[in-house]
């Protein structure tokens, strides 16, 4: 049985999530754990619970999602995953690192690149990385379907969808990632980046940005012939 646990850090509300199996194997996902009592609290949680961390994953390489993963790596001595097409992205944090309010002069270094793993395992659990390009390029979700659950990062959230104004931003690629490769799945629970977890039948009822595509209101080109 898996189980994960939402942490919340940084300025930003930013979710951090662990996700272990019953044997204590965990991935540990978009460490923003930013203060030094920020990753004091990551670290009581795995220690408490006996987890063993194998892999740093990252949905995508925006700050307050890769703020923690230089200590989650150093503590725990695991990979870090990465979408390649994020690359410069991250690359990009120590730049604009002080004007949000932190202080991080070098980024990790990808040593898995999620361009090329597709499926991951945790313990005996299928781990699928599935592109979801729109918010960033190289932006993923993470999709467990034993257990009918999904990570989205910040493509989609509860009521809303990822920003797109932002550098590598797409609309319409995001919307064709939301409606092709997550609607696509059926429901399930998903954990979102940021603010609280929700069900792609919620969304598709009351997130009014899949509203207007689907209603027609928003011309939305699809990637389909």
């Amino acid at each position: 049985m898996i189980k994960i646990a939402t942490l919340t850090f940084n300025p930003f509300g930013e979710n951090s999530y662990v996700i272990y199996d019953e044997k204590g194997e965990c991935l540990i996902v978009d460490a923003g754990c930013y203060t030094e009592n920020e990753q004091r609290t990551l670290k009581n949680f795995i220690e408490k619970n006996g987890l063993k961390p194998v892999m740093a994953l990252n949905t995508h390489a925006h700050i307050d999602h890769v703020c923690g993963v230089e200590f989650v790596k150093r503590e725990w001595s695991i990979p870090f995953a990465l979408h390649r097409d994020d690359r410069a992205i991250m690359e990009m944090v120590p730049l604009y690192a002080s004007s949000m309010g932190f202080n991080i002069s070098s980024v990790p270094t990808i040593e898995i690149d999620l361009a090329e793993q597709a499926e991951i395992k945790l313990g005996e659990t299928l781990v699928r990385i599935i592109h979801t390009p729109g918010h960033t390029p190289g932006g993923v979700c993470i999709h467990l379907p034993s257990e009918n659950i999904l990570i989205t990062g910040d493509t989609l959230f509860r009521e809303s969808i990822g920003r797109t104004d932002l550098p590598g931003g797409d609309y319409e690629q995001l919307m064709n990632s939301i409606l092709e490769k997550i609607v696509s799945l059926g429901d399930c629970d998903f954990f979102p980046g940021h603010g609280g977890k929700s069900t792609i039948a919620h969304e598709l009822m009351f997130n009014p940005f899949i509203s207007e595509v689907l209603q027609g209101e928003v011309n939305y080109k699809s990637n389909e012939n």
